[in-house]
């Protein structure tokens, strides 16, 4: 693939930069990202479950690195690729003290698709709604992929529910988030997210949703795909 050929970065500078305010409490349970600390299982498995062995896998904006340290512990060879520089040091000071093999670079899907680059999956999880050109960034991630190989993508879906429960009920209420991580009018419905992906040559082969089980105080797997869901995309 030419440079020429690769689509502009999508990478919103803002966003990078709150996420990097978030660095040295990423890894706190109890801290900023304790929903991600909660839902990581859930996610994590679905994804495996559609996974041979010890695959060769790209999580792109890996944040600190709770999913790529997860995909590691799973036998996966795993590249973590964010755009926030702090952050990227953080997952990298992590897993050097827990001893878990992940190669973290700071750098966006669109600069390692021109490097011709090629994964057996791709994750992007909690990622595509904070991006400027979603479109973009699915035709990023379509490049980097291996022939028949599957990218993963988690988000949160743009619906009344959402914008009571993940925006104001999640930042605002409940305080489980910061207030501004999320911009509502940027969630993505699950039928946008199957054309963007059939625009960028995947196809949508599975999805389920992510629901937080109030009583239990888990993340568990369901069929309501109203607030968070998570998304299998096949290439041809």
């Amino acid at each position: 693939m030419t440079g020429s050929s690769v689509p502009r970065s999508s990478v919103i500078s803002a966003e990078v930069a709150r996420f990097d305010r978030l660095a040295a409490t990423w890894w706190d349970p109890a801290g900023p990202m304790a929903p991600l600390h909660a839902m990581n299982p859930v996610r994590v498995g679905w994804v495996d479950a559609r996974l041979e062995a010890g695959l060769r896998v790209l999580d792109i904006g890996c944040g600190a690195g709770l999913a790529a340290e997860a995909l590691a512990g799973l036998g996966h060879a795993v590249l973590g690729i964010d755009a926030a520089a702090e952050v990227v040091a953080a997952a990298r000071a992590h897993a050097e003290a827990g001893g878990v093999a992940v190669e973290y670079r700071v750098a966006t899907a669109e600069a390692l698709a021109g490097e011709e680059a090629r994964f057996h999956a791709i994750t992007a999880l909690e990622v595509i709604e904070h991006v400027a050109d979603p479109a973009a960034f699915l035709l990023s991630l379509a490049t980097l992929l291996e022939p028949g190989g599957r990218v993963f993508v988690s988000t949160i879906n743009r619906t009344a529910r959402s914008l009571a429960v993940a925006k104001v009920g999640a930042e605002y209420i409940a305080r489980m988030l910061p207030v501004g991580t999320h911009d509502w009018s940027r969630f993505v419905t699950p039928s946008e997210l199957g054309a963007l992906a059939t625009k960028a040559g995947l196809r949508m082969v599975a999805t389920a949703g992510m629901t937080y089980e109030l009583r239990a105080r888990r993340w568990a797997l369901s069929r309501d795909l109203g607030i968070n869901y998570i998304a299998c995309l096949q290439a041809a």
